[in-house]
């Protein structure tokens, strides 16, 4: 931890939460278009219009030659985690409320904890595991298979976009260690933009020119909040600022409701409330488990 990280946390709380509404939009523009176009066309869309902005961001920072010293093979293995992580998002955009699909994905800090001891040799305890089981039942809570939920194919590839993102996060710990976060940027954003365009391009519809708006929405607010995302892990522990990022579930609510005037019902929000509340559960045990470690 630099000095200036544990300095300036009301300042990375601000790039954390801005970059919460960020990303919110930029998947407001995603399931705007999700009903229009494949899966992986909107994958491959969303990189290539956030691109330009990143590559600007990299030269202005003076890091482009950051960008060659990189670890290949995690590069490769995050960029094909992205395509399933983005197509089952946007499958499921296409299907539910943004909320409901945000509610789901909140699970994937649970995940990565889980994923952590095959993948990273780290110790998980007892009270974690408890806490990861109690998130999953959140997840079968808004899933509701056995009722009337989103238990069908879209709620599945949101768990397994969830799924796909915790593992990228598992390879993003190892990548850090090496590599720049420029390049970490550049590289998944251009290894996305290759690998779903693969797919895309067999099933690949016109452009319609009254999307472009909402595609240059996606690339613009996607790019910015990776750049706030970047600047409040930088300015602050990830521990002060990982549960600024369930005030998501506020932003896409109100754009739910401004845009397409549906509300989540009171099972997702109670299997919402389990979940989140797993998560801080966990973030808080994994900050005294790291205190007594010191």
């Amino acid at each position: 931890m630099t000095p200036a990280a544990s300095s300036r946390p009301a300042a990375a709380a601000g790039w954390m939460l801005s970059a919460g509404l960020l990303f919110a939009c930029m998947d407001a523009g995603m399931k705007w278009i999700s009903n229009d176009y494949p899966p992986f066309q909107v994958a491959t869309l969303r990189s290539l219009a956030a691109l330009p902005l990143v590559l600007l961001w990299i030269v202005l920072r003076g890091r482009g030659g950051s960008l060659l010293r990189v670890h290949w093979p995690l590069h490769v293995a995050r960029g094909l985690l992205g395509v399933g992580m983005i197509a089952g998002f946007v499958y499921g955009l296409a299907r539910m409320p943004l909320s409901t699909a945000y509610a789901i994905v909140f699970v994937a800090p649970l995940m990565v904890t889980a994923l952590a001891v095959p993948l990273l040799g780290e110790k998980v305890g007892p009270r974690r595991w408890a806490a990861i089981a109690v998130g999953l039942l959140g997840v079968l809570v808004v899933l509701r298979p056995t009722g009337e939920g989103v238990g069908t194919l879209a709620g599945l590839a949101v768990v397994l976009a969830a799924l796909c993102y915790a593992v990228a996060v598992v390879t993003v710990r190892k990548l850090a260690l090496r590599d720049s976060p420029e390049a970490m940027v550049f590289w998944f954003l251009v290894l996305l933009a290759v690998f779903a365009g693969a797919v895309a391009v067999f099933d690949w519809q016109p452009l319609q020119r009254a999307h472009l708006p909402a595609i240059a929405i996606v690339g613009l607010t996607g790019a910015l909040g990776q750049v706030a995302l970047t600047h409040a892990f930088r300015l602050g522990e990830a521990s002060q600022i990982a549960p600024l990022e369930y005030a998501s579930l506020l932003w896409v609510v109100t754009l739910d409701l401004a845009l397409w005037a549906v509300l989540p019902d009171g099972m997702t929000w109670v299997g919402a409330a389990i979940i989140i509340a797993s998560g801080l559960y966990l973030i808080r045990r994994e900050r005294v488990v790291a205190a007594a470690g010191q």
